[in-house]
This record gives structure tokens, sequence and C-alpha cells, in this order.
């Protein structure tokens, strides 16, 4: 097999990554060690930024997100049993997010690339990249008991932080930054009607917690946990009871419980490697950084990545402009520390770090006091929460 593009992971990364350079006239094929089946079955993370939506529209597969996507200008922060409302639309000139789910973005992005014929290759195993620093490199992979070659031009890493692409990396030729938090969030699926109309982050003494939506009929919410805890030690019962606990009286008083569809305990990191190309391949999303999901930047920073590298080829392939090569580690991580910066900055304000009433547990206090009180402090959130622009190759 050939190809101008190996893609390596099947998620909502590789296949924009996917469907953009198609657009464009660039021969892809997307390795995926997974089933598609599995890889739909993956509950993830539901706001978009405005230059995430803006892309998936050029990616042409925006009908149903535009369709059932919930626009937010807003969100809240809640603490001290009130709540403050961050006016993101007024604060940032007009932006906003949308509320649409990882998996609908999925399940789109598949159908186009199947609409369009072009080549995914799902359970393929064992797959290895070679040849990374040639003009030449290729990867193998084993399908129904055969090993494959496929050959190509350049391979974008697109298979998240335990795939294979980092790993092919020689070691010393990469930095890892990484800061492991002492705790997760406990989150469910439900399908009952959001307690709001906007997202709530709400920092409480017992912990953390998060309401926010899928759809208009579809919960997700969220309680910081211990690392040590197990999901089969919460009952929906005893989730439902410790997240009223955590949110302001008058929240709680409307939240509707049920059933939930699905359940999972999520560490949280923060993690970055430098660079994020080695040769010919790319890495791509959480191949390259891990962010805590409390800033909502994990999905939008891999779209960032791919904003990127789609244009970085297209210059490749239709200008040959290979000179530009070198720089999409550098564009990217200029993106991808402010984003970082911000995930550490709401993790470290809103989540509970200490059994004792002590210094750290001030400052969070008098953080949140300020930046709620303060045009400046809300500015600084939503600007953040929305999505700093794209930042350009040249």
């Amino acid at each position: 097999m050939k190809t101008q593009v190996a893609i390596i992971g099947a998620g909502p990364s590789g296949l924009l990554l996917g469907q953009l350079l198609s657009r464009q006239g660039i021969d892809n094929v997307i390795l995926e060690r997974k089933s598609g089946e599995y890889v739909l079955s993956r509950i993830r993370a539901g706001v978009l930024e405005q230059g995430m939506v803006d892309l998936l529209r050029e990616a042409g597969v925006d009908a149903r997100m535009d369709a059932e996507g919930l626009p937010h200008d807003g969100f809240e922060l809640a603490f001290d049993n009130r709540r403050v409302r961050v006016d993101l639309a007024a604060l940032t000139g007009g932006s906003k997010v949308m509320v649409y789910g990882q998996t609908e973005v999925t399940r789109d992005l598949m159908e186009a690339r199947e609409a369009s014929g072009t080549t995914t290759i799902y359970e393929a195993d064992n797959v290895q990249l070679h040849d990374l620093e040639s003009e030449a490199p290729w990867v193998t992979f084993e399908k129904n008991g055969e090993t494959v070659r496929l050959d190509c031009d350049y391979v974008a890493g697109c298979d998240g932080f335990h795939g294979v692409s980092r790993k092919s990396i020689p070691e010393g030729r990469i930095k890892e930054f990484e800061k492991v938090y002492p705790f997760g969030w406990l989150g469910i699926l439900s399908d009952t009607p959001p307690v709001s109309d906007e997202l709530i982050y709400a920092s409480h003494e017992r912990g953390f917690s998060l309401c926010s939506m899928r759809s208009e009929t579809r919960s997700r919410y969220y309680i910081q946990v211990p690392l040590d805890e197990k999901v089969e030690d919460w009952s929906d019962e005893r989730f439902w009871e410790e997240l009223k606990r955590r949110l302001p009286d008058d929240v709680a008083a409307k939240l509707v419980t049920g059933p939930s569809i699905e359940k999972s305990i999520a560490p949280l990191r923060s993690f970055v490697v430098e660079p994020m190309q080695y040769g010919r391949l790319f890495l791509v999303g959480d191949a390259a950084h891990i962010v805590p999901p409390t800033g909502a930047k994990g999905l939008n920073l891999a779209a960032s990545d791919v904003n990127t590298l789609y244009r970085l080829m297209v210059k490749v392939f239709q200008e040959g402009r290979t000179d530009l090569i070198p720089n999409y580690s550098r564009t990217c991580l200029k993106r991808i520390w402010k984003a970082e910066r911000f995930s550490w900055w709401m993790t470290t304000m809103l989540h509970k770090f200490s059994e004792e009433e002590d210094f750290a547990t001030r400052m969070q206090q008098a953080e949140l006091d300020y930046v709620t009180g303060s045009e400046a402090g809300l500015t600084t959130i939503a600007e953040n929460y929305v999505g700093l622009p794209y930042e350009s190759l040249e």
C-alpha cells in the first residue's frame, strides 16, 4: 500500500485530519487498533471552542452539529452557596462555545469518511513505524494474520497517550513534562434533563463538581474523588446524594436524578512532550499532551494541532513549502502551553487539595473572590475558555 499521509488512530483528531486532507486532494490512510464500534463507545468531552466549530465546518461535517448542538454564551462558577455567571459573549466580543459530544463528532466524521470512500483500516494490530528520519518512512501492521506494509511521505500520530507513535521516538529525542493531581473525576451520563441551561463549575469544601450536558435530555455530571476510589463502590444513589451536597441549594433542589447509562473515573494529569515531531512523524492531540478536563481543552487542543498539521500539509503538497515543516512543533506548543496553564489554574482554583483549612485553601477562596468580582478577572477566564486564536505557521 502507498499513501501521502499515514494517520495512526481513528479518534476525532485522526478522522478530522483525514477529512480535511481528503477535501484538499491529499491522499491518506487511517490505521486504528480498535474496532469502529469501540471508538464510538468512548465517552469524552462535549464543549467545543469556536475554532474547532469553524474547523468542523471547513471539513464539511457541521450539519448535525448545527442542528443538534447547543451554543452556549456563558457558564457559571459556584462557591459559598452562590453562583457567578461568566458571560463569554459579552466579555470576548461575541465568542461562544458549542456543547456537542465528542462521540457525535466522531460519528459525523466516520460517516463522512465512509461516504468519501477513503481508506480506514480498523483492528490493525502491531502497528510499527519505520525510517521516520528518512524521506521515505513506512508503516507496518497486521490484519487478518498477514503483515502489510504502508509506504508514505509523512506520518501523523493521532493515537493518544498510550499509542505507538510517541513510543516510536528514540529515547533522548523528546522531553516530557508532567504533573499528576491527587484526585480524579467520577463521571456519570444519564438520560435526564440538565439541571441548568449552562455548565456549572462548583467549588465546595467536600470537593469539586461539574454539571454539564450532551443535549437537552442527556446530562453529564462529575464529582472529585480520591485516586483510590473504585467505580463499583459508587451506586447511582450515592453519586446523586454527594453531587447535591456540593451544589448551591437552589441548584440541588432542581436536580433531576435517574439511572446512569455510563459511569467511570478519570485521573487528572498535565502532560506535554517537546518537540512534537521527529523526522517525518508529527504527534497530534493526546499523543503529545494531556490537560485536566477542568478547562474543557483536551479535544480542542487536538483540533488546534490538526489545524496546524492540515495547513502545513497543504503548503507542502500544493506549494512545495517543505521549509515550514520544522515550524509545526513550535507553532502547536505556543498554544498548548497557554491551554495547559489555564487548565492547571482552573483545576488549582476549584478543587479540594487538603483536608485542613490551610494557607492554600485561603488562597483558593481569595482567588475565586477576586476573579469573580473583577471584570478583568472574568475576561481572563472567558478569553481562555472560548479559546485563544490559532497560531500561524509563518
